[in-house]
């Protein structure tokens, strides 16, 4: 571990039981360190647990990380729901909201990008239970543009979604190269000019 890398460590007495604090533990070690560079013994240490009851909870580090994976699609999925309820009726004003929350995320400086993309190049085997839930995810998160780039009346809604995902994977490899410093407000202005040239 690198001096000044936070890990979060969760004790039995702080009241949360050993599934949960073992999937938060897990969390924040395989995005912040990557998902090969940590073993199963340093989890369970860090969760205040043992690897019996790791075990017994997750047959394996792979179901581990598909779980993690699936609690991050869902958040991710309600984050979707929040812009929705929050722009009702409004399908563009959801995606210029999403580009927005996107950008939040990159220009905060602490992202080391998006961990199911993180996650897909650190498991390139296909039959890694992980591989299904991001791919899974990321054909959802495509799909959502899709749906709204054709419902806001949007041109070639499939070249959009492709194009806001290729920019937006740009900027968090950029973000994590060179730096964030106006990252977010570019890829809102970059964004925005995609929607704009896509208008009917």
């Amino acid at each position: 571990m690198s001096p000044g890398t936070k890990t979060i460590t969760s004790r039995k007495d702080e009241g949360i039981p050993p599934r949960e604090r073992i999937l938060s533990v897990a969390a924040d070690l395989f995005y912040r360190q990557g998902i090969r560079a940590v073993g199963v013994e340093s989890i369970a240490e860090a969760a205040g647990t043992n690897k019996m009851t790791l075990y017994r909870h997750f047959a394996s580090k792979d179901e581990l990380v598909a779980e993690y994976l699936r609690c991050l699609a869902k958040k991710a999925t309600s984050s979707w729901d929040k812009l929705s309820a929050q722009h009702a009726g409004d399908p563009r004003a959801q995606l210029r909201a999403w580009l927005k929350d996107m950008a939040e995320h990159v220009g905060s400086g602490d992202e080391r990008g998006c961990p199911l993309a993180n996650a897909a190049v650190e498991l390139p085997a296909k039959d890694h239970p992980a591989r299904r839930v991001i791919e899974a995810f990321k054909n959802a998160q495509r799909n959502r543009i899709i749906e709204l780039s054709a419902t806001a009346g949007l041109a070639e809604p499939e070249l959009l979604a492709d194009e806001l995902f290729l920019l937006l994977e740009g900027v968090r490899v950029t973000a994590q190269s060179i730096g964030h410093a106006g990252l977010g407000d570019r890829l809102v202005r970059m964004g925005e000019a995609m929607i704009a040239a896509h208008q009917k």
